[in-house]
């Protein structure tokens, strides 16, 4: 059974920055951070481990002195309640979610009304419209109303969605008509980060030479959730799990070639553990594992 890595899976850098900031001897036992910095359970217990604490809120009971925004972002109003409760904040945010923030605060300034392509419920999403005082926030055509009477649109997405699923989304906003039949005018500013376009695009690649799909990362993580939508847009067999002891050997009966992917909250010690145990899967069915040498660029 062959197995290969996508050329791009993994954690990014901004994932990075923020766990190693975390991680800082400085901050054992006396950090805690508002939410969760990385939507990844393997890296959320390390940091537990090391003596930070996590909470849900800035309303939540904080003990330290230092807290940290994680790396989704958060509203500049939370960072100046955690200030005024006498906090020191260290900010954790994705330099590209920042992106987004600043995208969205031009176009306001600009005479837009705000539109986010993303799901209202994220955490990322969340941070970016918080502080303003009217926004929309579209998921699909179904959320199309909300639009009905804004007669100039300016449109971001949450950082991890499809940009193939984005483009369209948006020229369909741009057919959208007023409520006198004219035209809308909308700007779009494109904030998918780089980073989740390059594994969207190294999955999709993939997809067309496996027959199964291993997909790693949190079962939270909208960015992993999404990888596994590109093979199942295909009819790719594919299964999202978070650790290597979650693999069913099941799986892979007949299985000549399996492919393995990861979000970008996904460490590569992990990524690493699945592949071997991929790779022993293989060896017990077939006798003759075989797998690509690509273990040593993991985060591509």
């Amino acid at each position: 059974m062959k197995v290969t890595l996508a050329d791009s899976l993994g954690t990014c850098f901004g994932v990075d920055d923020a766990i190693t900031e975390a991680m800082d001897p400085q901050f054992r036992d006396n950090l805690t951070i508002i939410g969760q910095l990385v939507h990844n359970p393997q890296t959320v217990q390390e940091l537990r481990d090391n003596g930070i604490e996590i909470v849900n809120s800035i309303n939540d009971e904080i003990k330290t002195p230092n807290v940290m925004i994680t790396a989704h972002g958060a509203a500049q109003s939370v960072i100046k309640t955690a200030q005024e409760r006498g906090f020191k904040v260290f900010d954790a945010s994705c330099p590209l979610v920042m992106k987004v923030h600043k995208a969205v605060a031009k176009l306001v300034v600009e005479g837009y009304y705000p539109v986010v392509l993303g799901q209202e419920s994220h955490v990322e999403v969340r941070g970016i419209v918080t502080d303003l005082k009217e926004y929309s926030v579209i998921y699909d055509e179904n959320d199309f109303h909300k639009l009905t009477d804004k007669p100039k649109l300016g449109i971001v997405s949450q950082t991890t969605n499809q940009i193939k699923n984005v483009l369209p989304l948006v020229e369909k906003i741009k057919a959208l008509k007023n409520a006198d039949g004219s035209d809308k005018e909308v700007k779009f500013v494109d904030t998918v980060c780089k980073p989740t376009k390059d594994r969207q695009i190294a999955v999709e690649k993939l997809s067309n030479e496996v027959n199964l799909m291993i997909v790693v990362g949190g079962f939270n993580s909208s960015n992993t959730k999404k990888l596994k939508k590109v093979c199942d847009d295909k009819n790719l067999p594919a299964y999202h799990i978070e650790k290597a002891s979650e693999l069913k050997p099941e799986w892979f009966i007949g299985i000549e070639h399996v492919g393995i992917t990861a979000g970008t909250s996904t460490p590569s010690h992990v990524i690493d553990q699945v592949y071997q145990a991929v790779l022993a899967i293989g060896a017990t069915q077939t006798g003759n594992p075989s797998s690509e040498p690509v273990l040593n660029s993991l985060s591509g």
